[in-house]
């Protein structure tokens, strides 16, 4: 039996001759929708940043890497201060604005390989990989600050934003689970609210350099290490 070309006749005479396929239009056309499509499940249409959907499946892959390799995984958690009163004040296209504001910020403050998603209403979660939980801290002032000097105009008026921040690390030692993980991190940003608001809250920050301990790689790999002898 003869082979089966991979592409049709019709679709090679197409290509060979260099005329408008309409077959190979709509199937081009149609990737195109579904890529799009596929796209806009895990985005959120109003920031721009990949929504809650997104979140919860990409966050437990992410904590799969980090028992694959050793390396550190952080969370943030993000609010807006005070966002009920100013939509009170300013109104809900004006808080659509400052949505989007501290979105396109998150945004640009982040790598390649950190995930920003809409957490709900006004809060947003950034997973980062390879980042333990002091660099993490360093990453949420600094885009806590960003957001602070980046006002609204509303109204010719400049109308500052601020944000309450709370970070944690995944401690994978623990078999902690991506429950458990955000409920944690949750409680900082708790803290942070009522520290005040327009903060970052954490744990205390380890001295070790480390990442991961002795104790926690021979657990991970089941590779025993031996103390050096006297």
């Amino acid at each position: 039996m003869a082979d089966i070309p991979l592409q049709s006749p019709s679709l090679i005479t197409c290509a060979e001759t260099g005329k408008a396929c309409q077959l190979q239009q709509e199937m081009a056309l149609l990737r195109d929708q579904v890529r799009d499509l596929a796209e806009k499940v895990h985005t959120d249409l109003l920031t721009g940043l990949h929504n809650y959907r997104y979140f919860q499946e990409v966050l437990p892959l992410e904590m799969e890497r980090t028992l694959r390799t050793g390396q550190p995984l952080s969370i943030i958690l993000l609010d807006v201060d005070h966002f009920k009163a100013f939509n009170d004040r300013w109104g809900h296209e004006a808080g659509n604005q400052a949505l989007q504001r501290v979105g396109g910020l998150i945004n640009e403050s982040l790598r390649k390989l950190d995930i920003a998603s809409r957490y709900g209403g006004e809060e947003f979660v950034i997973i980062l990989p390879d980042t333990p939980l002091k660099q993490a801290i360093k990453v949420a002032e600094r885009l806590r600050a960003m957001i602070e000097e980046n006002p609204l105009t509303l109204d010719d008026t400049s109308v500052t934003l601020t944000v309450s921040l709370g970070v944690d690390e995944y401690s994978f030692h623990r078999g902690e689970t991506s429950v458990s993980l955000l409920a944690r991190t949750d409680q900082w940003l708790y803290q942070a609210k009522q520290a005040g608001r327009n903060r970052v809250e954490h744990p205390p920050v380890s001295c070790g350099e480390n990442f991961v301990s002795s104790e926690e790689k021979a657990a991970l790999f089941n590779v025993f290490y031996n103390s050096p002898e006297d």
